[in-house]
């Protein structure tokens, strides 16, 4: 009986017990725990040092094809600029001409009328005795922020807004001007004033304050006429009100140029006249919207 008491109670051999207590201890490996971590660590220095070696080297073969593609963008877009100057420079060389046929059909079509048709139509330059307007924002303006229709009677933010500059327009014409200029851009019965938010375009043209005005008339009588007509009394409402800067001066000489471009709106063909189409004047009405 003590015999199979000691098998049950013992049915693990000694060295096999501890065989196990060892396995216990440094786990399923028989590596030592520092010396796997150390291995760990190496395995996986070398797999990241495997994925950067492989993204360099895919970097440096597809470099050369980003570099290419990029000087081949950067010329498409040279060339596209050099095309679109060198259009440009047509265009405008072609409405010199257009203008220029313009100019002399008005001048050989228009009879003993001919140079008052091609003055009012500002088709030529101008130059003689006038005024000169200045009017510009209060030294406080602000921007509005709002678009050009989201706007009061009246320049409430100290800005000068395109419906005075209309104002200020069609009275001069209303004086007795002969030809008006706003910018250095001539004003002709085509002539359009709008707004882009708190810019002012002249036939689609943003101008930049201070605005100065040229007329061609007799100075004194011209400043005279406008100061006391309706329109300059609103001028000078907006000066004492909301501190729009105003000046005016006659002037012995102002020079206007031609108008960029002169539409014809309707034509007629003349017999015996310059080409097929015979040129014809536009109408000379005067007013600005």
């Amino acid at each position: 009986m003590s015999l199979l008491t000691n098998v049950m109670d013992h049915s693990l051999d000694d060295g096999y017990a501890e065989a196990a207590a060892r396995r216990g201890e440094t786990g399923r490996s028989r590596l030592p725990r520092t010396l796997r971590a150390k291995l760990g660590l190496a395995f996986g220095l070398v797999l990241v040092a495997v994925v950067v070696t492989i993204g360099a080297a895919e970097a440096r073969i597809s470099a050369p094809t980003l570099a290419k593609e990029r000087e081949e963008l950067i010329d498409r877009i040279e060339r596209g600029n050099a095309d679109a100057d060198e259009l440009t420079e047509n265009v405008d060389e072609l409405r010199d001409e257009v203008g220029e046929m313009q100019r002399q059909a008005l001048e050989k079509h228009g009879g003993d009328k001919g140079e008052l048709v091609a003055l009012l139509s500002g088709a030529t330059e101008v130059t003689g005795p006038g005024l000169k307007l200045v009017v510009n924002d209060a030294k406080h303006a602000e921007s509005s922020g709002g678009g050009p229709r989201e706007r009061s009677d009246f320049s409430d933010t100290g800005r000068v807004r395109d419906h005075d500059m209309q104002r200020v327009i069609n009275g001069l014409w209303e004086a007795g001007a002969e030809a008006v200029s706003i910018n250095g851009q001539r004003l002709t019965a085509l002539s359009a004033i709008r707004a882009a938010g708190d810019a002012i375009l002249v036939d689609n043209k943003p101008l930049a304050p201070p605005y100065t005005v040229l007329a061609v008339g007799d100075g004194q009588r011209l400043s005279t006429r406008f100061q006391d007509s309706a329109d300059g009394q609103y001028l000078h409402v907006l000066k004492e009100n909301y501190d729009i800067r105003t000046s005016i001066t006659a002037q012995d000489t102002v020079r206007l140029p031609a108008a960029p471009s002169l539409i014809v709106r309707t034509a007629e063909p003349i017999a015996g006249g310059a080409g097929k189409g015979g040129a014809e004047t536009a109408d000379t009405g005067k007013g600005t919207s």
